[in-house]
């Protein structure tokens, strides 16, 4: 059995990999089997958007952005078999940052350096004691290098578009299968290109491609790595 890191009560499970890969699936499933605190950090960046739309601050203005973050708080509240319960500046914000608009916006405040040091802070402070999953694109290398167990769930983009088509096919604005891969696509460059934490898998972390998988199989690979590394 793998001991808390220094300072940690209980150990951090950390899930990274790209859009569609099936992050916030598996690790809603893994604090539940764990008895853990599940945190979205995706929800954060979400949150911080949607401020920035309703304030009309330019995405692609960092400095505007960084002081946006200088009177912004956002919490998440984890809820039993649910997503996070959010809150931006004490109002609840959970459906409208699981919106189209507010997703692509996130996508574009995440690149900046200086917005992903603000939200890395305060993720680290989140999960400072331990029995958390954290999942996002860089908990393993940046908001938690020291996490107990390391996952990056992967999938090829072929795959991960199909997914996030069949998502959206029952909204009445659905896009078609070849926008939503295309958008899959243009996340990924943005994800792995951006100068501050760049998507990639930490040295140790454990690589699950799930293209082949089902969402049952998956779960129970990572269940296994969990029970392997931290409880025997």
């Amino acid at each position: 059995m793998t001991a808390p890191a220094p300072g940690r009560l209980r150990p951090v499970i950390a899930i990274d990999g790209p859009a569609g890969a099936g992050k916030s699936t598996l690790a809603a499933y893994l604090a539940r089997c764990f008895g853990f605190l599940n945190l979205e950090t995706g929800a954060m960046y979400r949150a911080l958007a949607l401020k920035a739309l309703e304030d009309a601050t330019p995405l692609d203005d960092e400095a505007a952005l960084a002081r946006l973050t200088e009177y912004t708080q956002i919490v998440l509240e984890p809820r039993p078999n649910d997503s996070n319960r959010v809150l931006l500046d004490g109002r609840d914000v959970t459906a409208r940052v699981r919106e189209k608009d507010v997703a692509q916006a996130a996508s574009q405040v995440s690149v900046h350096p200086r917005v992903r040091a603000w939200m890395v802070a305060r993720q680290r402070a989140m999960g400072a004691q331990g029995g958390v999953v954290m999942e996002g694109r860089d908990i393993g290398t940046q908001v938690f290098p020291d996490a107990e167990v390391k996952i990056f769930l992967d999938a090829s983009d072929a795959v991960r578009g199909q997914r996030r088509f069949l998502q959206e096919a029952q909204s009445s604005d659905a896009p078609s299968e070849e926008a939503v891969l295309a958008a899959v696509r243009d996340r990924d460059a943005r994800d792995r290109g951006r100068a501050s934490s760049p998507l990639e898998p930490a040295p140790d972390a454990v690589l699950l491609d799930s293209s082949a998988w089902t969402l049952e199989q998956v779960c129970a690979r990572a269940e296994e790595l969990v029970r392997a590394k931290i409880f025997t």
